[in-house]
């Protein structure tokens, strides 16, 4: 919220939201706007140190990352590393943004939250928005043109936590397809993941359950209508290819999982067909519990009140979970 108490503006478009909620820049008091510059204290992340600057990841690219926490408060951090990955088209920013009702509280948002206790980074992926006012493509990490894959996205996150030196192992924070390459990531990397938690994330059942109406979906979430959508370096995936990436690669390592979903409808943009706006509701919950059935004992968490950006309506339920993740994963392995 901003200090004069408006609410954030929600602009249309997100992946499995048919939306991208973008929200106006807001005070640092209400936990949102953009995150504050911190200067970068070396060339890597590692330490209790904040963090705040680009990563050199090879081939003339740069990735924008930020670390805050130590967990504990000491200099080195306490439990595993949390990572955040945000939707499509979503910067890092979105975990730095609140837009709440009573009584869940203004702050602190999730970024910030979990710093009071582990260690914490978030990055920019290539193509996608800052929540500025007007928004606009991140310029902090080096753009990438074309359908990006999976694998690409899997790879660039490895390619910044290894490069900026990052602890592990790492407890994934995935929101809508953020939830694939965190579970790509799991898959192609077992030994450095200590938990997942995935905040309304897609699931490689969906396309199953749009039937003929997933072509129309797939068009609509690459090109959701904004003022960016003909940039060439908008972000755009391949989702097909990632549904089959999934399946080709192997199972999960045995880690602690956690489900958040949401309970209110998507926020749509004007003009999308009411019939796929009714399939994707409709399909939602079935997604949702085939995320649950991944991990025994897998808590879900119905976020009552909020749409598919839980993270920004219900950050401290977002903050518990993963707490909760985090105190699970500090056990003897299986």
């Amino acid at each position: 919220m901003t200090s004069s108490g408006t609410k954030p503006r929600a602009l249309a478009y997100a992946l499995v939201a048919t939306a991208v909620a973008v929200i106006a820049t807001a005070s640092a008091g209400c936990g949102a706007g953009p995150p504050r510059q911190h200067g970068v204290t070396g060339p890597t992340a590692t330490g209790a140190a904040d963090f705040d600057g680009p990563v050199d990841i090879g081939g003339g690219r740069k990735i924008y990352l930020r670390c805050r926490g130590s967990g504990g408060g000491g200099a080195a951090p306490v439990g595993p590393t949390v990572v955040l990955e945000s939707g499509l088209h979503d910067s890092s920013d979105t975990w730095s943004v609140t837009d709440v009702k009573p009584p869940v509280p203004k702050a602190p948002a999730v970024f910030p939250g979990v710093a009071a206790f582990a260690r914490v980074c978030v990055y920019d992926r290539p193509g996608t928005l800052r929540y500025t006012d007007p928004p606009a493509l991140t310029t902090r990490s080096t753009p990438v043109t074309g359908t990006r894959s999976l694998a690409a996205m899997t790879s660039d996150l490895d390619k910044v936590l290894t490069a900026a030196r990052v602890p592990g192992p790492y407890l994934l924070v995935g929101h809508s397809f953020g939830a694939m390459i965190t579970w790509n990531f799991a898959q192609e990397h077992p030994g450095k993941v200590a938990g997942l938690v995935f905040v309304d994330g897609f699931g490689t059942n969906l396309k199953e359950l749009f039937g003929k109406d997933w072509p129309a979906y797939l068009r609509l979430l690459n090109s959701p209508g904004t003022a960016f959508d003909s940039d060439p370096g908008f972000e755009k995936v391949d989702i097909d290819g990632a549904i089959r990436a999934i399946g080709a690669a192997g199972p999960l390592p045995k880690v602690p999982l956690a489900v958040l979903s949401k309970t209110e409808p998507f926020a749509t943009a004007p003009g999308v067909p009411e019939g796929l706006l009714a399939r994707l509701e409709a399909a939602w919950p079935q997604v949702q519990r085939s995320l649950v059935e991944l991990e025994p004992q897998t808590p879900q968490f119905l976020a009552t009140g909020s749409d598919h950006y839980v993270q920004v309506h219900d950050p401290d339920l977002t903050i518990s979970a993963i707490r909760l993740v985090a105190g699970r994963s500090v056990r003897p392995p299986r």
